[in-house]
């Protein structure tokens, strides 16, 4: 808050004095209000002390704000701010006048900011003031100036123009009518003096003209009273500048992120449906273990039917003939290569098939055939030298593992 200075007491030379009372006291101030840099203050005394205090635009706005919450109104733009700002600002101007402080409900309040506070609430709002006190020194020096010296004067009017043609004795008793009421209430008495019209603005003009002001305020008979109601300002739009749209211009697709493109699986194109219905993984892992045990038989027959015809000549002996328990296998006929099923089966992994020796060539089986001959004429001729015993039994030989 700044300090009151003589400039704001130059300028509040030219202002009426408000009368308001509160608990039996009188209380008179001067209002000052500028719209060009939207500050405002107020001078108060009791006649023996005086208060001040100055308020800039931030100020202003902030205590308006803190007095009428419910229509505080935030503005985005610096021209509603100001404007709205203005208006409050000359509404309070209006409320501080003859006329409008009439209609005012004065108080003052306790404050724990303020060495007084005075507070007038009107019907669509509501103000306070937050004075600090000044030293005796400026409080005397502003008394006089302000009030004192401008009584004398129009007490000095008043008594050489109409007082003067009035007998003594029709002035003593004005005089005692006046002093009675002033002694049994010395704030009403007060105010009924000071806030009359005439009395205010010719007083007014008298500390003008002391003070050797150029523009000497008129006197007014009346005080009209003016509408105090805030303006409500309507928030303007934020003006946007077009801008230009551009000319038409096929956009490309950006390219995807390396990161995201990374992470995606491939795209796999999608098959279409097979005619053949497809076997369910049981019908699948029966056929592969079907397969698995007509190849194992196929090569356990294999290697039985050369065992046979190895222990042919053996069979030949006078020896008798021990009888086979298992029964001669049927030959059959060599079986097609079973096709591996493929990876993807939910069976176990299938065994891999052996290759099929190739057939004997009839070279081959003539040698045999004689071979067989020798060693039955080998046999035939040392049969009599030989031991009988058991019946030679055929070499055995380990088969392959699968």
């Amino acid at each position: 808050m700044e300090q009151f200075c003589d400039e704001h007491a130059k300028l509040l030379l030219t202002k009426e004095w408000l009368v308001k009372t509160h608990d039996s006291t009188p209380y008179l101030f001067k209002c000052h209000f500028s719209t060009v840099d939207l500050s405002c203050f107020i001078l108060v005394t009791d006649t023996k002390t005086v208060w001040t205090e100055v308020l800039n635009s931030k100020q202003f706005a902030r205590r308006w704000r803190a007095c009428n919450p419910d229509s505080a109104v935030e503005f985005t733009r610096e021209e509603d701010e100001e404007e709205w700002r203005t208006e409050n600002l000359e509404l309070l101007a209006k409320a501080h006048s003859l006329g409008g402080i009439e209609s005012s409900v004065f108080d003052c309040p306790q404050s724990n900011y303020a060495d007084l506070a005075l507070e007038l609430e009107y019907e669509a709002f509501r103000w306070k003031w937050e004075t600090c006190l000044q030293g005796s020194r400026v409080s005397a020096e502003i008394i006089s100036r302000h009030l004192v010296l401008p009584l004398i004067s129009l007490n000095h009017l008043a008594f050489t123009s109409a007082v003067s043609e009035s007998s003594e004795t029709d002035l003593e008793k004005a005089v005692d009518k006046v002093g009675r009421s002033a002694r049994r209430s010395v704030d009403t008495h007060v105010k009924n003096a000071m806030s009359k019209p005439r009395v205010a603005t010719a007083l007014r003009r008298i500390t003008a003209m002391f003070n050797f002001e150029n523009n000497l305020p008129p006197i007014q008979l009346s005080a009209e009273k003016p509408e105090l109601q805030p303006q409500v300002v309507q928030v303007k739009p934020r003006e946007l500048s077009p801008i230009p749209s551009p000319p038409f211009k096929r956009r490309s697709s950006p390219p995807p992120d390396p990161i995201i493109q990374s992470a995606t699986p491939p795209h796999v194109p999608k098959k279409l449906p097979s005619k053949e219905p497809t076997p369910s993984p049981k019908i699948r892992s029966l056929r592969t273990r079907l397969l698995t045990m007509i190849l194992r038989t196929r090569h356990l027959l294999s290697y039985a039917a050369k065992g046979k015809g190895r222990a042919f000549s053996s069979a030949q002996s006078p020896a008798p003939r021990p009888q086979s328990l298992s029964p001669e296998p049927v030959p059959t006929k060599p079986l097609s290569r079973a096709k591996v099923p493929s990876s993807d089966s939910d069976s176990s992994p299938v065994r891999p098939v052996k290759k099929a020796k190739p057939p004997l060539s009839s070279s081959d089986e003539e040698d045999s055939e004689a071979e067989r001959k020798r060693r039955l004429a080998k046999a035939t001729s040392g049969a009599g030298g030989a031991k009988r015993g058991g019946t030679r039994q055929p070499i055995k030989r380990g088969g392959k593992r699968f």
